[in-house]
């Protein structure tokens, strides 16, 4: 199986570039990683008209399903998509047949995956405390355990508050630049501690098993 993977941003590239090796066969199985500058807008009628160089994923997302469609169209089977995203304050069934609209929409429907993180991706770390424990030794251990797997409550928040110093109002204060690039420092320092197969994010755990399941 070859994957595609779409994915808002880069700290979710440095992410997945980690952690679906620890899912996959890479010896049998390839896969590519494709982040976006920002999740952006599912365009009206679903025609993309944003500039390409800009570059949100969800404004590009007809076009790009379409293109798959048709690069794949004589081997679906053995490709698929797999789009990850962050819920943020969105609601899960609306947004989830949104995204179905647009696959639904292609002349040539490529086999995809909507994997949804909620409410953001860092739940995915928290998911697994230990990792972030061995990445971080200094964590703010209530702020940890303080903390509900998957719950609506501005997750890179509460990471920020746990492992950076400073929290998340001082990283606000230095900007939205800022706040990407610390995003891809935890990605980088906590997956590689994390245990694909004792995660208590269930967003997390779906994704796991829509990538497994394209493998059997």
């Amino acid at each position: 199986m070859h994957f595609e993977f779409l994915i808002e941003d880069k700290s979710g590239e440095e992410m997945l570039k980690i952690l679906v090796p620890k899912m996959i066969d890479t010896q049998m199985h390839t896969f590519k990683i494709h982040s976006y500058k920002g999740i952006g807008t599912i365009p009206k009628n679903l025609k993309t008209t944003q500039d390409a160089a800009k570059r949100s994923l969800l404004n590009q997302l007809p076009k790009l399903l379409s293109g798959y469609g048709n690069a794949f169209q004589y081997d679906l089977e053995n490709n698929v998509v797999i789009l990850v995203c962050d819920l943020d304050n969105k609601n899960k069934e609306q947004f989830l047949k949104e995204l179905t609209d647009v696959l639904e929409s292609c002349f040539i429907q490529p086999k995809t995956s909507f994997c949804i993180a909620i409410e953001e991706c860092e739940a995915w770390f928290l998911g697994d405390l230990d990792a972030v424990r061995k990445a971080y030794p200094k964590a703010k251990e209530q702020i940890l355990r303080n903390y509900k797997n998957d719950s609506i409550c501005g997750t890179w928040e509460v990471l920020a508050d746990a492992v950076f110093s400073g929290g998340s109002a001082k990283l606000k204060k230095l900007g939205h630049i800022d706040e990407g690039t610390q995003k891809s420092v935890w990605a980088k320092a906590i997956a590689p501690f994390m245990n694909v197969e004792n995660n208590k994010s269930p967003s997390f755990n779906f994704f796991k098993s829509e990538v497994e399941k394209y493998c059997r």
